[in-house]
This record gives C-alpha cells, sequence and structure tokens, in this order.
C-alpha cells in the first residue's frame, strides 16, 4: 500500500527538457554552457503550482535548486550554467502553492472590497508555518507578520502588511514541500568546449617529406603543424600511424596486387613489429610521437589520432588471439567484404566471439595506451560495423577517469545508426553534408540537426571532402566549387574540417567515372603537395578560419536561422552569439558556374535590427561595408570573383543581465 503523502501529491510533471529517450542516455553540453530545462507543471483545480530545478555534479551530494518561472500554457523554465568536465544530473520538483493561491485570491478580494477578517486568519496561519521552516531571524519576522494578522485590529493595517513584498519574498524563499512531487533524475555529459567548436585539418604524415618520393617522417609533419596553425585550425588529425601489414598489400589506386616499394593502406594495420600500439617505423618512434604531440600544443593544436579497429592478416591479434576473428567453413578467417567490393588485406574483429570480454578490455586499453601518449581526441573509423554495447561501454569507462577525451564517429550510414552511436557517447559525428547540395535539402538537413531534439545528442562535424570522398559537385565545379563548399562548412557548422592538402590544392579529379576515389589516392601511396602552389585556397581557408575564431556567432550551431532569398542559387542564413551581441549573416550561391542574384529578406523584429534607420553589413572576407535599409536588400554573387559574403551586421543592442547558476 502506498503511503498516505504520495496521494497528496497532487503536481503533475511532464515533457521535461532537454532529456534523450526517457533519461536512457544524456543531453551533452561543453564547459560553461547553459542547460535551459523546460517543464509542463500543472495540478487539479485552482490552485497555483511553483517549481524549481534540482542540479548537481555527479559525485556530489548536495542538489543546487533553481526556481522555475512560468511561461505558458503550464510550461515552466530555469537555467543553470555547467562549469566543470564530466557527468550531471537534474530534476524537477513542483508543489501546490498555497500561499501563492491565498496571495492571488486576496488582491482580489481587496480590489472588490470584499476581504474579511477571516481571510487574513487562513494567510496567518500559512505564515506561521512558513516561520518554523524558516531560519533565525527571517522564522521571528514571520511569526511576527503572523500576528498582526491574527489580530486584525486594522483592516488597512492588515491589506498594508499581507501584500508586502517583503512576506512575499521570504514565504517563496521557505516554500511548503510537505506533498512534493518530483521527476527522475536526467543525466547530462559535458564535454570540453573543444567538442562544439573545433576546425579539423587532416594529413599523411608520410606524405610530408620536403621531396617527391621520400617517406615522411614526424619531423617532416612538425612543419605541416606550422602550416596548420598558421591557416587556423585547431585540430590535425592524422590516419593510422601503425605498422601496416604486408600479407594482401593494396597497390596504387587500390590495386588488390601490391608492387615492391607499394606502402600499402594505413587502415590495414599491424605487422610483424607490432599493432596498434605501435608505429610505423618509416614514420618514427613514440618518443617523435609525442614531441609532434608537445610541438602542436606549442602552436594551440590538437593532435587527432585516428582508431581502425580492424587488423591486417599478419597483425599479432591474428596470431595470439584467433578467437577475435571470424573462420569460414574452410578454415581461414574472413576478411572485410562489402560486397562487391573485397578488403582482403583488413579482417575485422568477431564481436560474437567467445572471448568478447577478452577482446573488449583490450580495445578499450588501446585508446587507454594512447591517452597515457598525450592524445586526447580519436576519430573511429567506422563505428558502425562493431557493436553497439561495446560504444557505450568503453566510451563510458574511459570518459569517468579521463572526462576530456573527445571521440568522433566516422560512419556514413544510416541516420537511426548514426544518432545511436552519438546517444552512446561519441562526442561528435560526420554528417551527409558533403552530398547536401540543393538548397533544400541543405536547409532541410541542417534545421534537423540543429533545430530539432537531435540537436540534444547530436554534434555534426561538416566536412566537404575526406580521404574516401570526392563528390561529384568538387569534381565538376572547378575552383568555385571548392570555395562554395568551404564557406558552407565553415559558417553552417561550429565543427567543420578539411581534408588538405588536397582540399585547397583543389584536388578533383576521381580515379573513374562515377567514383567518388580520387584518383592517385593518398590511401594507398605517399604523394608530394606543394602547399605554396600561388593556386592555393589557404589563403581564403585562413581568413574564414580567423573569422570563425574572432565571431562568436560562428562557434555554436543553435542559433542557425535560415532565411528567405528570391533565388533557389542563393542560400541565405544568420547565426548569432549566446549574448547576442554578435550576429553575422552568410550568403552563398550555390552555383559554381554563373553569377546569381536576388533579394535577402531578414526578419528584422526577430534579429531586434531596427525597422526605422540603415544598418551596416561589413563582409569579413573582403572587408567591403555595405549599408542596408529595412528588410529587403539586393545581393549579386560572380563565383568568378566571389562565392559568398560573411556579413558582420553592426545594431544597437538592448543588453539584459540576470542571476546565473554556476555548477
Amino acid at each position: 500500500m502506498k503511503k498516505l503523502s504520495e496521494g497528496r501529491r497532487r503536481v503533475i510533471i511532464e515533457g521535461i527538457t532537454p532529456q534523450v529517450d526517457c533519461g536512457r542516455f544524456p543531453a551533452k553540453r561543453t564547459v560553461g554552457d547553459q542547460v535551459r530545462v523546460e517543464a509542463d507543471v500543472f495540478t487539479d483545480g485552482h490552485d497555483l503550482v511553483a517549481a524549481s530545478v534540482l542540479a548537481r555534479r555527479e559525485g556530489s551530494k548536495d542538489w543546487i535548486e533553481i526556481p522555475m518561472k512560468a511561461l505558458v500554457n503550464d510550461r515552466w523554465e530555469a537555467a543553470f550554467r555547467v562549469g566543470e568536465l564530466g557527468r550531471y544530473a537534474f530534476k524537477v520538483q513542483g508543489w501546490v502553492d498555497h500561499f501563492e493561491t491565498w496571495r492571488r485570491d486576496l488582491l482580489k478580494r481587496i480590489k472588490a472590497e470584499s476581504d474579511t477578517s477571516l481571510d487574513y486568519l487562513i494567510g496567518a496561519e500559512l505564515i506561521s508555518e512558513a516561520a518554523k521552516r524558516a531560519a533565525g531571524g527571517d522564522g521571528l519576522w514571520l511569526s511576527e507578520r503572523a500576528a498582526v494578522l491574527k489580530a486584525g485590529k486594522d483592516p488597512v493595517q492588515s491589506r498594508t502588511h499581507a501584500t508586502d513584498p517583503m512576506l512575499h519574498e521570504l514565504m517563496l524563499r521557505y516554500p511548503d514541500k510537505r506533498f512534493v512531487t518530483e521527476s527522475a533524475e536526467l543525466p547530462i555529459v559535458v564535454d570540453p568546449v573543444r567538442a562544439r567548436f573545433s576546425s579539423w585539418y587532416e594529413f599523411f604524415p608520410r606524405s610530408t617529406a620536403e621531396k617527391a618520393g621520400v617517406h615522411g617522417t614526424f619531423a617532416d609533419a612538425e612543419k605541416r603543424l606550422s602550416y596548420a596553425a598558421e591557416l587556423g585550425f585547431n585540430v590535425v588529425y592524422m590516419p593510422p600511424i601503425h605498422p601496416i601489414g604486408r600479407s594482401f598489400r593494396k597497390g596504387k589506386n587500390n590495386n588488390p596486387q601490391s608492387q615492391p616499394g607499394d606502402d600499402g593502406s594505413p587502415w590495414a594495420i599491424g605487422a610483424a613489429e607490432g599493432g596498434h600500439k605501435a608505429i610505423l617505423g618509416d614514420l618514427g618512434t613514440v618518443e617523435d610521437f609525442k614531441r609532434f604531440i608537445r610541438k602542436a600544443d606549442d602552436l594551440g593544436l590538437q593532435v587527432a589520432m585516428d582508431i581502425a579497429f580492424q587488423a591486417a592478416p599478419d597483425h599479432p591479434y591474428v596470431k595470439d588471439h584467433e578467437a577475435w576473428f571470424k573462420k569460414r567453413p574452410d578454415g581461414t578467417i574472413q576478411y572485410a567484404e562489402n560486397p562487391p567490393k573485397k578488403y582482403q588485406d583488413i579482417y575485422p574483429f568477431d564481436f560474437e566471439s567467445e572471448d568478447w570480454e577478452g577482446m573488449w578490455k583490450e580495445l578499450r586499453s588501446v585508446f587507454e595506451y594512447w591517452i597515457g601518449v598525450g592524445v586526447t581526441i580519436f576519430r573511429v573509423d567506422n563505428p558502425h560495423t562493431k557493436a553497439f554495447p561495446f560504444w557505450e561501454w568503453a566510451i563510458t569507462e574511459i570518459k569517468k577517469d579521463r572526462p576530456e577525451v573527445l571521440f568522433l564517429a566516422e560512419a556514413f550510414t544510416r541516420p537511426k545508426i548514426m544518432y545511436r552511436l552519438a546517444k552512446l557517447g561519441f562526442s561528435q559525428s560526420y554528417t551527409y553534408f558533403p552530398w547536401r547540395n540543393a538548397k533544400w535539402e541543405i536547409q532541410q538537413y541542417l534545421t534537423e540537426l540543429t533545430q530539432t531534439p537531435v540537436r540534444e545528442f547530436f554534434r555534426p562535424n561538416q566536412w566537404p571532402n575526406t580521404p574516401d570522398i570526392l563528390t561529384e559537385f568538387l569534381q565538376m565545379g572547378g575552383r568555385p566549387a571548392f570555395v562554395i563548399r568551404l564557406l558552407l562548412a565553415a559558417t553552417l557548422g561550429a565543427n567543420y574540417g578539411i581534408y588538405g592538402p588536397a582540399f585547397e590544392l583543389q584536388e578533383h579529379v576521381p580515379v573513374k567515372h562515377g567514383s567518388e576515389e580520387y584518383l592517385n589516392s593518398e590511401k594507398y601511396e605517399v604523394r608530394h603537395w606543394d602547399v605554396n602552389r600561388p593556386d592555393s585556397l589557404k589563403d581564403l581557408i585562413a581568413r574564414v578560419n580567423a573569422v570563425r575564431n574572432e565571431n562568436a556567432a560562428l562557434q555554436n550551431d543553435w542559433s542557425l536561422r535560415f532565411h528567405s532569398v528570391d533565388n533557389d542559387q542563393l542560400i541565405c542564413y544568420s547565426k548569432e552569439s549566446d549574448d547576442r551581441s554578435n550576429l553575422l549573416v552568410t550568403v552563398v550561391n550555390l552555383d559554381p558556374h554563373y553569377t546569381q542574384s536576388g533579394f535577402v529578406t531578414l526578419p528584422l523584429d526577430e534579429l531586434e535590427i531596427p525597422h526605422d534607420r540603415s544598418y551596416e553589413a561589413e563582409d569579413l572576407l573582403s572587408g567591403e561595408r555595405y549599408l542596408w535599409q529595412g528588410p529587403r536588400n539586393y545581393v549579386e554573387l560572380n563565383p568568378a570573383v566571389r562565392s559568398g559574403h560573411i556579413l558582420k551586421i553592426h545594431r544597437r543592442m538592448r543588453v539584459e543581465t540576470d542571476f546565473e547558476y554556476f555548477l
């Protein structure tokens, strides 16, 4: 039988946000972010209710209580900021507020001149009970006020004391929560700011030697670090740096038959020298890699390492842990396939192995080893081909002790699978951005990622190209196509990346018609890149990254709003900072071949732009300034000259401050 008090809990709490799958998974935030909690809180009848949010950091026994404010239609809200890495929990409380109900009704009676001494006696009882809950002088003050109302000698005095703002404030401070309704706890995981805002530059360290035909080393790659820093990136990502298998090694252009001297694919991990905890000898040693990481840190860069859980046939795992791999009826180990494609140089792990526990622990230890070396960002190759329970366990276990570690999911697969990986703990995720070219599909897709509940757990990382992806748009659109995709990636997404130097040098020739594979792909051979070529996009990339680094509006995703343009080849959208002091409007010509023009229409009220005077739109790419007036303004973009504007809107802002709760 339920306790009697449970039957007197009359408040209903529903529709709490943020939450992911009813609290099964944590919502995501970064250090310093505001957590805005909303909930439906209501009760039967006409009594008023009160509500609050209780929040704490995991491991703390103390809850911080934040009063909720009523919005409309029984919706309530409160907010707090998260100041440390790790996990947090929050819950919502609601209770019938008898004093507030009494006060509301009394004010109505006073206005109608129908208040009586009995009304003040009821209030006195409520105040007396609050005095017992109050501390020190507050309790004494409330007791005295209750006595005055009980005496009721002077009706005017009773009205004055009953409606005293000080009384109202103290009664709010000491509410009657005997029959409080409380929601279940809901989790939040707080990551480093880099999870929300990052600019990635990918390169192959083996292709960084100054001379053509020479295998690069970490010492050579250090020079590429300086280059990436000059371009304004803050994360450098390298494909696998481990020994490459010799059995069934791939040749150039993915030829299944290699020739003497072929370098093979870095994703065919493992040879006699070692596996996932070893380094390819041609690159250097572990100490060389540590020096490389230190150099990156000195330049303000973080090193992201590729983790690909698969093994070349001559990986030590294959010999020492044969049970971790699936065998075919003829007794041979099953290599990776995606029919009709065959990857004879790779053995996938069998997550239904009888020794799955031993395999899980060993794979987790791969992350732990490289964290010990100094790596705190991991780009995980094809995580959707590994068991979901493994990722939830491994990421959760790692982040218990090292909450600063970030994981990027390279999973170009079905949406529900991509979303599940994000829920399981991946900090960022690749997206379908490379293939979203038309205005309507860009708007539809980015709205889904930034304005629906998906945003609570899925952080997009937009890449216009990768070593695996050379889109038809880049193949056919010439230099303007690369400019267009750069502008879109860097301004639509707070997280974005490019695979270089292929991108800035506009590498666009596929291995064959209809393929997204590069001709002479760097995945299968060492390349030599002249990063100082005069046709390079490096200056534009550096400028775009500088704009991102200098403008808080581009360092978030949730403020993204699309705006009307009367030309489907022009796309317009805005972003602004949390405090609304920094507003940028981006306009891009989606056509790489022809000049496009049209009228952009901005919602002035929504953006707090004045109707009655002109305002300045400063192009942060060119330095040009335009004087705009009203909601509709003309834009013309010739891709031979420029493919887009990133406009800083100068406006007078009304700054509002409010007390904030920090945890």
